[in-house]
């Protein structure tokens, strides 16, 4: 590993002084839990680390008056997961954390982190972008706010640029009559999914289909929202046969991989399969 600078700004002014000092020459690095591995393989050589884990202006799980679900990015798993205000309100999200890699991991790994380092089958960004979640991206000049579904570009990478940091996720109220769930598919307890899927439903008062957001990860270089298949239930009631038709449509919303875990058909057929044990979760939680 090549010789770096280590820089620790104890506020969030200082941090991003430092990121507009340094630029392209510099990393974040929070919970550093993928940041480290990357490193370690000689990917990455940055001249500078800026260790942002001890700003306590990151750090916090709250709702704010409009009753969305505040989150600094540098919270860890396990907040998230022990957070009764989370479970209470916005409880896939405590569900997706309980199982989100190891205890040791989800101790020091942030929720931040784990989105900038953009791995296509990371935990949270399924569940989050199903649930309409945005993130705060701040720099010297200001800030600003995009959908969690446009903050990934390709493979490990997203429009974060080198002089900004994201320093905030922000998640909107559940509506009435609405249901989020989330499930992946793994080879081993604690490994990353092979494939993701989060379905967010909300119906009318007769049962149809108001509005539907289904989001994968695993599937495509970054995760990805299966519109087609959202076309298909949104204003019709959601019954098996729907769910079903809305299943294999999947398929052309995705594009796998693939690796020495899965072949591309696999990867496909499971996406297929999570999505309609997802859809039909969703319709049986909305019935209480």
């Amino acid at each position: 590993m090549r010789d770096f600078d280590y820089l620790c700004p104890q506020s969030l002014k200082e941090a991003l002084a430092f990121l507009e000092e340094h630029g392209e020459n510099c990393r974040i690095i929070a919970g550093g839990q993928s940041l480290l591995n990357i490193l370690k393989q000689g990917l990455i050589a940055p001249e500078v680390l800026v260790d942002i884990k001890s700003i306590p202006e990151l750090d916090y799980v709250r709702c704010d008056e409009a009753g969305q679900l505040r989150v600094g990015a540098v919270t860890t798993h396990r907040a998230l997961e022990l957070s009764p205000l989370v479970r209470e309100r916005f409880g896939v999200l405590a569900d997706m954390e309980q199982h989100l890699a190891s205890v040791q991991i989800r101790n020091w790994g942030t929720i931040g982190g784990n989105l900038c380092i953009a791995d296509p089958t990371g935990d949270p960004a399924p569940p989050l972008i199903a649930m309409g979640g945005q993130v705060t991206i701040a720099s010297t000049q200001g800030e600003r706010s995009l959908a969690i579904r446009d903050l990934f570009v390709d493979y490990y990478e997203t429009v974060v640029k080198p002089q900004e940091l994201l320093t905030e996720i922000v998640v909107p109220p559940l509506p009435e009559r609405s249901a989020v769930t989330y499930a992946k598919f793994r080879n081993v307890e604690g490994d990353s999914p092979i494939v993701g899927a989060a379905v967010f439903l909300e119906v009318d008062p007769d049962g149809s289909c108001l509005d539907v957001r289904i989001a994968l990860g695993g599937v495509a270089p970054t995760p990805v929202r299966a519109e087609k298949a959202e076309g298909i239930l949104r204003g019709k009631f959601p019954g098996d046969g729907l769910i079903e038709k809305a299943a294999e449509a999947v398929a052309d919303d995705i594009s796998p991989i693939p690796d020495i875990v899965a072949s591309e058909e696999y990867k496909e057929k499971v996406a297929r399969v999570l999505v309609k044990r997802m859809l039909r979760e969703a319709r049986e939680r909305l019935k209480g």
